[in-house]
């Protein structure tokens, strides 16, 4: 028993020293980037079967090149199709380039990996564990979602690539989220963000090749692309919050704010703007839900609303401010993101949009019950020890 405690006590402590250091040298290597106002043309999606369609579409359309980046390509009949585009794709003599995280997409098999490349699909894992800080760099996560077609068309948000994401799941249907299509300036941006991650993985750098590209005419929207790799995030979305005068609505399947951004929260609620948070009733990962609990006992003290989804599972990544900005990408509302993940996400400043994303967020609402207050703090020994044991674990749930 001594031997055993002292084993789980060496393998702590070195875990401890491995995420230190890991993370100490790699805020010294994080490209945090705040790109410049664009503008472009955008529509927003909130059905799986609706944005395949028209990605799929668009990927058999192309002409010259397809980047793809997802956190998760898994293994079922629809990840098997869309990798058979691919390959069609490649054998077509379109360039076609596939990013998979190395833990969100572990289901892609070698013989899979073989096929894509046997096809010419140029393949690779992101964020790959690797020495000397191991375990921190399998805590990383690529946890963006990119696609640019010929250059000219992008995409990013909160899909994945798995028959759940097209409400065909064995549970937790329908599936709720928010992804963006892009066409115009900024998906100069999506490009470079994704080549930059290429070369990350596989050491090849692409990103001053011209035929990437091509000349984009500006649109109608004026945004901006984030990109954060653990750190910068917090600070991105303290901003959003300090410049609310009236509502902030934040839909995100997990909220785990950090200790800065939680307090910004209050200090909204102090002077009067309203705070709405919508996540998920049924939640997709241990813990996450329990998480969150001693935050929405303070906020609804202080005059939130926490609305519980229940139509089926919420995933979305979206926060509005007043009726002046909107946000939405791959980033929950979580210490994960804030401090680990790698994620992109896209503030949008057009009135028109956001009144459109605004009546996304209304069917959210209705769709969803208020979380009650009393209910949550009513004694229960079973969730406390969750609650405990989820507050632990916060930083990588």
């Amino acid at each position: 028993m001594t031997a055993l405690a002292s084993i789980f006590l060496l393998i702590f402590t070195w875990c401890l020293i491995d995420l230190k250091l890991g993370h100490k040298r790699h805020m010294k290597q994080a490209a945090n980037i705040k790109y410049p106002h664009r503008n472009s043309d955008m529509t927003v999606f909130t059905s799986g079967k609706i944005l395949f369609d028209d990605f799929t579409q668009e990927i058999e359309r192309a002409q010259d090149s397809v980047h793809i980046l997802f956190y998760i390509v898994k293994n079922d009949q629809f990840s098997k199709d869309f990798l058979k585009l691919l390959q069609t794709k490649a054998e077509t003599g379109v360039e076609v380039r596939l990013l998979a995280d190395w833990v969100g997409s572990k289901k892609i098999s070698r013989t899979t990996i073989q096929q894509l490349k046997k096809s010419g699909v140029h393949f690779s894992f992101s964020y790959k564990p690797k020495l000397p800080f191991l375990f921190y760099t399998i805590q990383k996560r690529n946890h963006r979602k990119i696609t640019v077609i010929d250059g000219k068309i992008g995409y990013l948000g909160g899909f994945n690539i798995g028959r759940e994401y097209i409400n065909e799941g064995d549970k937790l249907n329908p599936w709720r989220d928010y992804h963006l299509k892009m066409t115009g300036e900024g998906v100069k941006d999506l490009q470079e963000v994704f080549l930059s991650d290429w070369f990350h993985d596989t050491n090849e750098d692409l990103r001053s090749m011209p035929n990437y590209f091509p000349n984009l005419k500006a649109g109608s929207l004026s945004h901006q692309v984030v990109v954060t790799n653990g750190s910068e995030l917090e600070q991105t979305l303290i901003g959003l919050i300090q410049q609310a005068k009236e509502k902030i609505i934040i839909g995100t399947p997990y909220f785990i704010p950090s200790k800065s951004l939680f307090q910004e929260l209050r200090e909204a609620l102090s002077r009067n703007v309203a705070v709405t948070v919508i996540v998920p009733e049924n939640s997709d990962h241990a813990l996450v839900k329990e998480a969150s609990f001693p935050y929405f006992r303070v906020l609804i003290k202080e005059g939130a609303a926490i609305m519980q989804f229940q139509r089926g599972f919420y995933h979305s990544k979206v926060i509005l401010i007043d009726d002046t900005i909107c946000d939405i990408g791959t980033a929950n509302f979580d210490k994960r993101s804030c401090f680990l993940n790698g994620e992109i996400n896209c503030l949008i400043y057009d009135r028109a949009f956001i009144e459109d994303v605004e009546k996304e967020l209304a069917v959210d609402v209705a769709e969803s019950k208020l979380l009650n207050g009393d209910k949550l703090s009513s004694m229960n020994v079973v969730r406390t020890a969750k609650e405990s044991l989820a507050s632990i674990l916060s930083p990588f749930l």
